[in-house]
């Protein structure tokens, strides 16, 4: 019989857009850092569509590292599909996910995975002295995460730090899209995992330019209540829209019987009442949300029943 193959220890995993001026030292100082841990380890670079030659660096690296492997998407399809791919070709029993743009330090890995080591399922970095501007980016953030605390009930100072570590368990079979890999803690935190949060270094770009916009914020916010949707209504969208809907209805109904009882007892004239207007108004609004509800119902009967449908396509896999 042939020897058993030891399982996979760590598996890293770097999102890539045209980040060519940083690969070789990403991939040096990973290395570095990763070696002085003594644990089995994988480097898994997703190249999302990069339009530069950071492909071509990537294939180079893999020729003379084979700890490294690149899974190449046919496009652009974004850092949390990026990371999606990442998750499901990752076979570490740990995950640790990083920024390629070498913001994010390797040398804050032994901390996060010595953390996780203490009995966590997450633990996500914090940015404390983030490296960004004030106006366009920190202010921002520091926005967007307050109001992704209040609303998730995860609390957390930086949802948005790409630099967490993870139990493989924790988020395999996520379903990420659109801009919820800022979001994972949130969206894994449905499935009672414990989540800590480290302070982690942060330094300024030197290579390339920076993918984050205000356009990239603003749909980060509208994930945000996809979000909150999936953790609190997901299974029970009826809930959602049912209660305002019988509130409305029960209001309209109530406004329509006091009419109904002025016209038919007292001879009111009903004809210039605005009243009668937000009765029916009431009872019309109040039927769609119930109506909207049975529909979430179904699609969610639909969701859990049907596989999900892939958010990203490979185009080759370099192991």
């Amino acid at each position: 019989m042939g020897k058993k193959l030891k399982p996979l220890e760590i598996s890293v995993i770097i999102p890539i857009y045209n980040e060519e001026g940083n690969l070789a030292e990403l991939h040096e100082k990973l290395s570095d850092v990763l070696a002085s841990i003594a644990k089995s380890y994988e480097i898994v670079f997703i190249d999302d569509g990069s339009t530069d030659d950071s492909f071509r660096i990537l294939k180079e690296i893999n020729t003379e590292d084979r700890n490294v492997k690149v899974v190449r998407l046919r496009r652009n399809f974004g850092q949390s599909a990026a990371l999606k791919a990442g998750f499901d070709y990752a076979k570490g029993d740990t995950i640790v996910t990083m920024d390629g743009d070498l913001q994010n330090q390797p040398e804050d890995i032994p901390s996060l995975l010595r953390k996780l080591d203490e009995g966590y399922d997450i633990v996500s970095g914090w940015r404390a002295d983030r490296k960004d501007p004030f106006l366009t980016k920190k202010l921002p953030s520091k926005l967007s995460n307050w109001l992704a605390s209040k609303i998730t009930g995860v609390k957390l100072h930086d949802f948005g730090c790409t630099l967490k570590a993870f139990r493989q368990e924790a988020v395999k079979n996520l379903d990420l899209y659109g801009e919820m890999h800022r979001y994972i803690p949130a969206l894994a935190s449905w499935r009672g995992v414990s989540i800590a949060e480290l302070k982690v270094k942060h330094r300024p770009r030197q290579h390339g330019q920076s993918k984050y916009g205000i356009g990239r914020l603003i749909r980060g916010m509208l994930d945000l209540v996809t979000v909150k949707f999936l953790l609190s209504y997901s299974a029970r969208p009826l809930q959602l829209f049912g209660l305002p809907g019988i509130i409305s209805f029960f209001a309209g109904f109530i406004i329509g019987a006091y009419l109904a009882v002025e016209k038919f007892l007292f001879d009111t004239s009903l004809a210039d009442r605005p009243l009668l207007l937000l009765a029916v108004l009431l009872v019309f609004v109040g039927v769609q949300f119930i109506i909207m509800g049975l529909l979430g119902e179904m699609t969610a009967r639909m969701y859990y029943q049907v596989p999900g449908k892939s958010v990203y396509t490979v185009k080759e896999i370099i192991e």
